[in-house]
């Protein structure tokens, strides 16, 4: 089963739609034994890093993500779902990460225009499961304010004021900081080669 796991403020009906779109089976859940039941497990992300964290705290489910994580459940963030799975942000700097990979998600600081809204182009640093069949570049659809780190889990980034993690890979890990929900054909695509994987 796959489990869309709705903290209260994702982007649950685009992610619905998409699964949708594609054929997928899925189910909400908002609790442990969801997450128990799931043999792989999305993660949306919307909004503050701090109100994320809290809820998940607040539903009882944060031990219980980061023990399926290291089960090896395939699990797939997104955008904030994405940023959840590091050790800390600036955005909320007394609210801890799930800590699967170390670092501090930034927020962009220059003259660009912040947030970073609307296409852009990936650039693969290494073969990566996700856009398989996607092109070598794809551009796709962002919107956020702070960005990841380039780490070893990084399997492609974004050039937007700074280079950062547009896409994580490691094992049963898997996390994109753009919409691939709001980014039409290609989303779709990736979407269903996290679900093939």
């Amino acid at each position: 089963m796959i489990a869309i796991f709705d903290y209260g403020a994702g982007n649950l009906q685009s992610v619905k739609n998409t699964l949708d779109a594609i054929g997928a089976s899925y189910e909400l859940t908002r609790d442990s034994a969801g997450l128990r039941r799931a043999s792989k497990i999305i993660l949306p992300g919307v909004g503050h890093f701090g109100q994320m964290m809290r809820a998940l705290d607040d539903l009882g489910v944060r031990e219980t993500l980061i023990e399926r994580i290291r089960a090896g459940v395939p699990f797939l963030g997104i955008c904030l779902g994405l940023q959840a799975l590091f050790t800390l942000s600036e955005e909320a700097p007394e609210a801890r990460g799930l800590g699967i990979f170390e670092g501090a998600v930034a927020r962009f600081q220059g003259r660009e225009r912040i947030p970073h809204m609307g296409w852009n182009q990936v650039q693969p640093r290494r073969a990566t499961r996700l856009l398989r069949g996607a092109g070598d570049t794809p551009f796709l659809y962002f919107a956020h304010s702070y960005y990841c780190p380039v780490v070893p889990a990084t399997a492609a980034t974004c050039d937007y004021i700074v280079p950062y993690t547009a896409i994580l890979e490691h094992e049963n890990v898997a996390g994109v900081q753009f919409h691939p929900e709001k980014s039409g054909a290609i989303g779709q695509t990736i979407v269903r080669n996290f679900i093939e994987c």
